[in-house]
């Protein structure tokens, strides 16, 4: 399991690569929670979501014992922050992708230098075709959520939100394959164990509200949720422990109330989010929380999506 060392090692690493990201609030939101609601604004990260923050560690980690070559398998947030830092390193990089991968995040791997391949439409297809891609060709697989520097580089959010804020009540996450939340979840509850630790899912995605239930991790399969970034169909063997042992508690929130949020985020907030940002902001606007008058912290994972679809998203 990574500690809070490894986190901070990671900061120092990805420092100069990444944004340090705003906190946002809205009065209109806050009120309509019940509580005072903040933003951690990733989807104004570099490549648009979190994920630039884990690839980077990653890749740096494995450029500096030398290789020259990166696979990953991603629905398109993971794909575009290996692609950019590998251009960054001027190392090759190859992105499997589903099928069904959004057009802004196809166009974004490659405009980063990166070959694309497609392949299926779950993460149980594509990984093991991007390992076999890296093994073949010499290549090291950057893995999306399951791996020590990919959760330590996500992690680094953690430790913005306590210094941007000097009291926070509860920081909500959204959770697919875990590697956010098991990283934020480190940094916060070995830094500041009173902080509350809320994951949130799709209740059509709901891995791992199944498997903290089950006490193991539980396969779903397939998901057609409109988060895509969240269609993970179970969490990872290194992120669930984590998530065990340190999460407070984990909401899902319904498609109709996931398009609530994103409506109101993008209408009197003016931010374009991806839904799978808007689920945490869903769970606070739909009172999934049982609590008032609370300082909470919604992490907005990502802003890359394909504006063709944006009136499917709209409640």
């Amino acid at each position: 399991m990574i500690n809070l060392f490894d986190i901070q090692k990671a900061r120092e690493t990805i420092q100069d690569t990444i944004h340090t990201t705003p906190l946002m609030t809205s009065k209109q939101l806050s009120e309509k929670c019940g509580n005072k609601i903040f933003m951690k604004c990733e989807h104004l990260q570099k490549t648009g979501s979190f994920k630039i923050r884990g690839a980077a560690n990653k890749v740096m980690h494995e450029a500096r014992h030398g290789a020259k070559y990166v696979t990953a398998a991603s629905s398109g947030n993971h794909g575009q922050a290996v692609a950019y830092i590998a251009q960054q390193l001027g190392i090759k990089a190859k992105i499997v992708i589903p099928e069904d991968a959004a057009l802004p995040k196809i166009h974004a791997i490659r405009a980063y230098g990166a070959s694309i391949e497609k392949c299926g439409t779950t993460s149980t297809e594509r990984i093991p075709r991007a390992k076999e891609i890296a093994e073949k060709e010499n290549g090291v697989f950057i893995p999306p959520y399951d791996d020590p520097y990919i959760m330590a580089g996500q992690g680094t959010i953690g430790l913005e939100i306590l210094e941007q804020m000097e009291h926070v009540d509860m920081v909500l996450v959204p959770v697919g394959g875990g590697g956010l939340i098991s990283g934020i979840l480190t940094a916060i509850k070995e830094s500041k164990p009173c902080v509350k630790v809320i994951a949130v899912e799709p209740e059509i995605a709901n891995d791992t509200y199944l498997s903290l239930q089950n006490k193991q991790i539980t396969s779903i399969g397939g998901s057609s949720t409109i988060a895509d970034g969240l269609r993970t169909s179970q969490p990872g063997e290194l992120t669930f422990p984590i998530v065990q042992k340190y999460v407070d508690d984990i909401v899902v929130v319904s498609e109709e109330e996931i398009r609530g949020a994103f409506t109101f985020i993008l209408e009197r907030m003016k931010q374009l989010v991806e839904p799978s940002s808007a689920t945490v902001v869903a769970a606070a606007m739909y009172r999934k929380l049982g609590v008032e008058n609370k300082q909470i912290v919604s992490v907005l994972s990502g802003g890359n999506v394909e504006l063709g679809k944006v009136e499917d998203y709209i409640l």
